[in-house]
């Protein structure tokens, strides 16, 4: 494949740079000391995951709807890609997106559900990142 031009290359650093900030965020929070806020952590760590799958679809030129559906997403970039069928666990942090927020949908998330939503979203950062590189995208090595 062609990288893209320098534009759309942009772009794609842009969502990988918020993901980033996302999973910093989630592993952060699961260092504090006392009244973790797991179900933050497990949004951040959705987000994360979100944004790094929004970035391929950037790169490849996709239009994609504006959804927080993991499941959804990976579809679209199954259509494109052979890894995205690697992550199908992944769907597993869609309702965080939503329920993590929004106080008329909290449910509680444990702190094994939180450890999992970052150890899961880590996973597909560094999935797509390899994709990314495979794909001709120069990234650097934590960046």
């Amino acid at each position: 494949m062609t990288v893209p031009p320098e534009q759309i290359v942009q772009k794609v650093r842009a969502w990988m740079a918020h993901g980033d900030e996302d999973l910093r965020v989630a592993r952060h929070i699961l260092t504090l000391p006392e009244e973790c806020p797991y179900r933050l952590a497990a949004y951040h760590g959705q987000q994360c995951a979100e944004k790094y799958l929004k970035a391929h679809l950037v790169f490849r030129g996709v239009d994609f709807p504006f959804t927080h559906n993991i499941a959804r997403l990976l579809e679209l970039c199954s259509h494109r890609s052979d890894w995205a069928t690697g992550l199908e666990d992944a769907e597993e942090l869609t309702p965080f997106a939503i329920t993590a927020r929004y106080p008329s949908e909290d449910e509680p998330v444990s702190e094994a559900e939180a450890r999992r939503a970052v150890e899961i979203a880590a996973r597909v950062r560094q999935t797509v990142r390899e994709a990314l590189d495979k794909e001709g995208m120069t990234l650097n090595a934590d960046g």
